[in-house]
């Protein structure tokens, strides 16, 4: 039985949150959680929070015991883009993209 947990519109850029995602996919939750907490990215806490919900939606289900759940996918997607703008010399202005992330976390007995 697989339990999931999804955290949207996430202010932290998609391809620096993959980086930390790959690391714990196919580990066991005690082992995921432990790599996510001596990790020093901002992502790693994110990441923390939604395998923890993960974890705690798998609980409510019959039958599932918490000690065998391992992390099947980490699943990183791209939500929305921030616009803002930078004015720079000259009258000119720099766009600065604010990148957002949907995080989804899925997690099955082994």
């Amino acid at each position: 039985m697989e339990a999931k947990a999804k955290a949207k519109f996430i202010r932290v850029s998609p391809r620096k949150a993959r980086l930390v995602a790959n690391n714990i996919k196919g580990k066991p939750v005690e082992d995921a959680l432990n790599i996510l907490k001596f990790t020093p990215k901002k992502a790693a806490s994110i990441l923390n929070k939604v395998l923890t919900s993960a974890v705690a939606n798998a609980e409510q289900i019959s039958g599932v015991d918490v000690d065998t759940l391992r992390v099947k996918d980490v699943v990183v997607n791209e939500g929305p883009t921030w616009k803002r703008i930078m004015p720079r010399s000259m009258g000119r202005a720099f766009k600065i993209l604010k990148r957002t992330s949907h995080i989804t976390v899925i997690v099955e007995e082994s």
